[in-house]
């Protein structure tokens, strides 16, 4: 696996949700390449339960959003905006039983949309939630210039 710099932190977006360390209230998310795939090993808090010890489902959501996101900067090489996530939750995501492994991959591309699989497994590899997510995609120019995407090369050491 191939570790993603995230070249967002030290600028005005940098305080994202979900993949900011700068930021103490969120998922602080980081991620790397595997093949086709964009992953992601989350260890989730407490503070983020809705039933005791479950994982809520709008956080998991708002995860799957995030590497979903993550698969447009790296395999796409632009950004985008969510259009529509479908999401089906398969079984509990825990909130103490250690690690969560994220994953995406691109499943298909046009020229303004990316199709994107995501999904959650539990510590044992069981598919927690998973999401069909479409992003609309911007062409690289607008990608940099109203978006502030820095290129494909600024993600890797």
């Amino acid at each position: 696996m191939k570790k993603i710099i995230n070249p967002y932190i030290e600028t005005e977006n940098g305080n994202c949700f979900g993949c900011s360390s700068k930021n103490e209230q969120g998922l602080q998310m980081e991620f790397f390449e595997d093949g086709n795939f964009i992953v992601s090993h989350w260890n989730p808090k407490a503070h983020l339960s809705g039933f005791k010890n479950v994982l809520h489902g709008g956080v998991q959501t708002t995860i799957l959003d995030e590497i979903a996101c993550w698969v447009v900067f790296v395999k796409c090489q632009t950004s985008g905006v969510t259009t529509a996530l479908n999401a089906k939750f398969r079984s509990s995501a825990f909130t103490d039983k250690g690690l969560l492994t994220v994953r995406a991959q691109l499943i298909s591309q046009e020229k303004k949309f990316a199709n994107i699989h995501a999904e959650i497994l539990d510590e044992n590899g069981k598919v927690c939630s998973e999401a069909e997510v479409q992003y609309m995609i911007f062409p690289p120019e607008m990608a940099k210039k109203k978006f502030g995407y820095p290129g494909i090369e600024a993600f890797y050491e």
